[in-house]
C-alpha cells in the first residue's frame, strides 16, 4: 500500500533537511540555504545547496527531498528510509490496513472533489449572481490577476446549489460532507422535510481556497457580504484538512521565501492577499486560530526567523503574546522570531490601501527580534508600583526564560530579560506618595526625600567590570598562567579592554619573570600605555587590583568580575567542561579551575538572590557593594 500523502509532507515537514544532510557533508549558510561539497561525487568547489525541503547539486544533477537523500546517500530503500526518519521525528508509519487503504483512496477522491468545487465557485464569479462579489474584491484593490492566483469565487446564494452542479461530474452529496463542503441535517429536526438530507456549509459568501504547502485545495473560508455574522467562517476539519497543521498562502509564501522574500505572519485571508499584491511574497496567516506549534515548524521550514506583523489593536498584541508564550520551548539558537509593530489599530490590507507598499515596508523595517519584544509583552498591562507587583513580573520573565529548552540560549534570555527589568524597575514610577506625576514626598523635611536613581547604563557597568578584571591582572601578573584559558573565553568590550588582553596573553609566552613592572613597561612600549591608565585610574577600582592585595585576595576578586562578566548560562557550561576534564585527567590545575568556577557561579546567584545586581551604577560605576565585596568572596 503507497503511504497516505499527508503523512509524507509531514514526514518531511518534520525533517531538518540541512541537519540530514549535515551528517554526511559539511553544510555552511548561504542566505536562506546551506551550501557544501556534493556527497554524491567529488568535487573541491562547492555546488551543493540544500534548501528547506530540497537539495539540488549544480555538478552532477543530483535533487530530491530527505526520504530521497537516505535512499541515495545510504541505498536505503523507499520504506527503509521512511522507517528511519519517522523514527528520529517520532511519527508512527501508517499500517497497511483495508481502512489505511479507503482512507488513502477517499483523500484522492477528495482531492477532486475540492478541484471541483473550486472551479464551481471561480466561474460563478464572473456571472451575474457574482457581480456583488466582483465588485466588492476590486474595491478592496484587488487585481484581476490576483483574484485568478488566490483562486477566489463566490458560493452562489441558493441552498443545494453547489451540489446540483456537480452531480454531473458524479460528485454526489456525502463525498461532499467528507470534502467539508456540505454537511448533513439532523433528521429529526422538523425543519429538515423530506428529502433535504444535506445543507451546504458556504452559500452568500465570497470564496478562499484554502491550499497545502504543494498548493492542492484541501478546504475554503468564506467571507460574507455586509455586515453579516460571522464575517467570516472556515471549512470544518477533514482527513485532508487541519486548522492547526496549514496556514493560508503556505503554497506562494514557499515560492516567494525561496527567491528571498521575508516570511510574514499576519491575521486574516485578505492580509495575506493585499501584501502578495504588493511585493510581499511571503505573507500568510494562521487558519482561524492562534498561531500553534505545528504552524511555527512550518514557518521555520521557510525561515529562520518570520516575521509577525498582528494587527495594531488589543486582539493583535495579545495574539503576539499568545504566539510568542506558543514559540518559547520551541526556539534555538538557528531559529527565532521577529515582531513587527502596527499602531493605530490599522492592519496590513487597510495600511496598503492607504499608502502602498511604501507605506508597509518601514513596519517591516522596524520588526524587533522576539528576545527585545519580549519584555514588551510579558509587562503589558503589569503594574510595577510595589515590591510585589516587581516580584511578580520578576517570576514571570525568569519562568518565559525557563520555558527554552536550549541551556545556554535560556541563560542568554534571562539575562537579557532581568536586565530589563532592573532598567525599568530604577526609573521612578507612580506610587501611593505621588499626585499628578508631582515630585513624591512633596512638603517633607528634604532629608527624607528620595532622590530620583539613574536609569542604568549596562554597557558602561559591564565596562567596569571588565577594566577591575584586567586590572588585577596589570598588578599581578602572575595570575595570568591559572586564567589563561578563563579569559580568553570572555567576550569583553571592544577598545582598550580587547586590545589589553591580547598585549597581555602576547607578553605572556615570552614573559620572565612575571611581574606588574615588566607587564607595565611592555604594555606601555606596545602603544597601551594610555588602555593601563584607563584600567588602573583609582575611581571605583576594587581591593583586589590595588599592589598591596594578597595573591589570593587578587585571585578570588579576579574570579568574581569573571563570574559577572561570564554569565549564568555560561558558566554552568563552564562548569560541566572542567568536571567532565578533571574527570579524564585527574589533573591539580584542573580541580583548581573546577573550585574557582563553581565559586564564581556561586558568588554571581548569590549577587541576584541576595542584593540588586546593578548596584554599582547607583554611583560611580564599580563603585558598589559588589566592588568592595570582591577581596572577601570565595
Amino acid at each position: 500500500m503507497a503511504l497516505p500523502p499527508a503523512f509524507l509532507d509531514e514526514l518531511r515537514v518534520r525533517t531538518p533537511l540541512h541537519g540530514l544532510i549535515g551528517r554526511r557533508t559539511r553544510l555552511a549558510r548561504n542566505g536562506r540555504q546551506w551550501k557544501g561539497c556534493c556527497p554524491f561525487h567529488n568535487e573541491k568547489t562547492p555546488s551543493f545547496y540544500v534548501y528547506d525541503d530540497h537539495f539540488h547539486c549544480f555538478g552532477c544533477g543530483a535533487h530530491g527531498d530527505a526520504i530521497t537523500f537516505l535512499m541515495r546517500a545510504e541505498g536505503a530503500t523507499f520504506p527503509e528510509a521512511v522507517e528511519r526518519l519517522a523514527a528520529e521525528t517520532g511519527m508512527q508509519v501508517p499500517k497497511p490496513t483495508p481502512q489505511a487503504a479507503a482512507r488513502e483512496r477517499r483523500a484522492r477522491d477528495l482531492h477532486g472533489v475540492l478541484a471541483a468545487a473550486e472551479a464551481a465557485y471561480r466561474r460563478r464569479l464572473f456571472l451575474p449572481e457574482g457581480r456583488p462579489a466582483l465588485d466588492y474584491l476590486r474595491r478592496r484593490g484587488l487585481s484581476d490577476e490576483t483574484i485568478a492566483r488566490f483562486g477566489l469565487g463566490w458560493s452562489g446564494e441558493g441552498r443545494g446549489a453547489l451540489a446540483a452542479e456537480l452531480k454531473s461530474d458524479g460528485i454526489e452529496p456525502p463525498q461532499l460532507v467528507a470534502a467539508g463542503l456540505m454537511k448533513q441535517r439532523d433528521p429529526d429536526r422538523p425543519e429538515a422535510g423530506q428529502g433535504a438530507q444535506y445543507s451546504d456549509m458556504f452559500f452568500g459568501r465570497v470564496m478562499f481556497p484554502i491550499r497545502d504547502r504543494r498548493g492542492r485545495t484541501i478546504s475554503f473560508g468564506g467571507r460574507i457580504l455586509g455586515d453579516g455574522q460571522p464575517k467570516y467562517v472556515n471549512g470544518p476539519e477533514t482527513e485532508l484538512f487541519r486548522k492547526r497543521q496549514g496556514l493560508y498562502g503556505l503554497d506562494l509564501a514557499r515560492e516567494g521565501a525561496f527567491r528571498g522574500a521575508p516570511v510574514l505572519v499576519v491575521e486574516g485571508y485578505m492580509d495575506v492577499i493585499a501584501l502578495h499584491q504588493a511585493g510581499f511574497a511571503g505573507a500568510v496567516a494562521p487558519l482561524g486560530t492562534a498561531l500553534t506549534s505545528e504552524q511555527l515548524e512550518l514557518l521555520w521550514q521557510l525561515s529562520p526567523e518570520p516575521v509577525l506583523c498582528f494587527d495594531g489593536d488589543a486582539a493583535g498584541a495579545r495574539a503576539a503574546a499568545r504566539a510568542a508564550e506558543t514559540a518559547l520551548p520551541l526556539l534555538t539558537a538557528e531559529r527565532s522570531l521577529k515582531l513587527a509593530a502596527l499602531s493605530g489599530g490599522e492592519d496590513p490590507d487597510t495600511l496598503l490601501q492607504k499608502g502602498g507598499p511604501r507605506a508597509f515596508q518601514p513596519v517591516l523595517d522596524g520588526a524587533r527580534t522576539l528576545s527585545a519584544a519580549l519584555f514588551d509583552l510579558l509587562a503589558e498591562g503589569r503594574p510595577r508600583q510595589t515590591p510585589e507587583q516587581r516580584a511578580a513580573l520578576r517570576g514571570r520573565l525568569e519562568e518565559a526564560a525557563r520555558a527554552i529548552p536550549d541551556r545556554v540560549l535560556s541563560g542568554e534570555y534571562r539575562r537579557t530579560l532581568l536586565d530589563r527589568f532592573w532598567e525599568e524597575t530604577r526609573r521612578a514610577a507612580p506610587g501611593p506618595g505621588r499626585r499628578g506625576g508631582g515630585a513624591p514626598w512633596a512638603g517633607r523635611p528634604a532629608a527624607f526625600r528620595i532622590m530620583a536613581r539613574p536609569a542604568v547604563d549596562s554597557d558602561a557597568i559591564r565596562r567596569e567590570r571588565a577594566r577591575n578584571l584586567l586590572a588585577i591582572l596589570v598588578r599581578h601578573p602572575l595570575l595570568l598562567p591559572e586564567v589563561e584559558e578563563a579569559l580568553m573565553s570572555l567576550d569583553l568590550p571592544a577598545g582598550e579592554a580587547e586590545g589589553l588582553r591580547a598585549a597581555m596573553l602576547a607578553w605572556l609566552g615570552t614573559a620572565e619573570p612575571l611581574d606588574s613592572a615588566a607587564l607595565t613597561g611592555h604594555l606601555a612600549q606596545c602603544g597601551m600605555g594610555n588602555a593601563v591608565t584607563w584600567a588602573t585610574r583609582a575611581t571605583g577600582l576594587c581591593a583586589a587590583a590595588q599592589p598591596t592585595a594578597q595573591p589570593k585576595e587578587a585571585l578570588d576578586g579576579w574570579w568574581h568580575f569573571f563570574g559577572l562578566l561570564r554569565g549564568e548560562a555560561d558558566l554552568v557550561q563552564d562548569l560541566a567542561d572542567a568536571q567532565r576534564q578533571l574527570t579524564e585527567t585527574y589533573d591539580p590545575a584542573a580541580q583548581q579551575r573546577l573550585i574557582r568556577l563553581k565559586r564564581a557561579l556561586d558568588a554571581l546567584r548569590r549577587g541576584e538572590t541576595e542584593s540588586d545586581p546593578d548596584e554599582a551604577a547607583e554611583g560611580e560605576p564599580g563603585e558598589g557593594p559588589q566592588a568592595s565585596r570582591a577581596s572577601t568572596i570565595g
